[in-house]
């Protein structure tokens, strides 16, 4: 052994391996001091934040907690619901068409699939509302009967959002399809299994691994989306707390009362959506 070796020994590096007197080394964890200060300094901030809300006098909570549960308030959220529930029903029934069709070999149908997601994927969705609620201008009757008489708000508000909603859920049910290996299909074929089997056994538990994830961010998305409907008076949510605080001008109270509501039911979705992932991701290595 050199004299260098004993003038120097060497020093283990942070979080590294240490001797002990007559035993193997011994694992030091390291030391992130920049991370839990951080973090500190986050906690202290968000403290700062909520202290601010809770004991802020103009977000009036005595309000917030008298409307929350109001009829108006109630019927607003349950035709936001529904009509969540509606459009995702019908987007995802014509999506699945689209997807169909832009799958197939028949040039045909693959270029109107095409044209149809790339038409309604390039408006914005409050311009398609807009259109269709001046529809009348454009056509004054329809089957013999006054377009305004036929078309009300909420039946051009649920045709607006599933044309919308069937434009992305095309693709979110095409790419679903095309994630499974072709292979398996090839070898339900090679087992002699029908052509609905296989989709039903085969095709679709795999496919719904890919289209539940973003169906799922659609339909919360959806929920959300439903409160631009106000603009043509459809009395969901949005619009019903608008009524009281025109009427009561406490804007921002009421305001609240709907963000609460959003916030409380689109937790209970993606609590949902997280049980429906892992079930389809049963048997994956994305099951845990």
């Amino acid at each position: 052994m050199s004299s260098d070796t004993l003038a120097h020994p060497k020093v283990p590096a942070a979080g590294g391996p240490t001797a002990s007197p007559g035993g193997p080394p011994r694992i030091v964890p390291q030391r992130r001091y920049g991370q839990w200060a951080a973090a500190l300094v986050v906690l202290a901030l968000l403290g700062l934040a909520l202290n601010s809300v809770v004991r802020n006098d103009a977000f009036q909570w005595d309000v917030v907690g008298d409307y929350f549960t109001s009829a108006s308030v109630l019927r607003g959220l349950w035709l936001s619901l529904w009509l969540t529930a509606v459009v995702m029903a019908l987007g995802f029934a014509l999506g699945t068409l689209l997807a169909a069709m832009r799958l197939s070999t028949n040039p045909v149908l693959r270029a109107v699939s095409w044209g149809y997601v790339w038409l309604f994927r390039s408006m914005p969705i409050l311009v398609q509302l807009l259109f269709w609620f001046n529809i009348g201008a454009l056509y004054p009757q329809l089957f013999g009967v006054k377009t305004v008489d036929l078309l009300g708000p909420v039946t051009i508000a649920i045709i607006g959002l599933t044309l919308h909603e069937a434009a992305y859920a095309a693709e979110v049910v095409r790419g679903g399809i095309l994630s499974v290996d072709a292979g398996q299909i090839e070898a339900a074929q090679a087992l002699g299994l029908g052509r609905l089997r296989r989709w039903r056994r085969i095709v679709l538990p795999q496919a719904m691994r890919a289209i539940v994830p973003p169906a799922g961010n659609m339909l919360i998305g959806t929920l959300k989306g439903t409160s631009i409907v106000s603009v043509i008076a459809v009395q969901d949510l949005l619009y019903s707390v608008q009524l009281v605080y025109h009427r009561t001008y406490q804007v921002i109270p009421l305001l609240l009362v709907a963000t609460l509501w959003y916030v409380v039911v689109t937790s209970v979705l993606s609590a949902g959506q997280f049980y429906v992932e892992r079930h389809y991701a049963r048997g994956s290595g994305r099951a845990r």
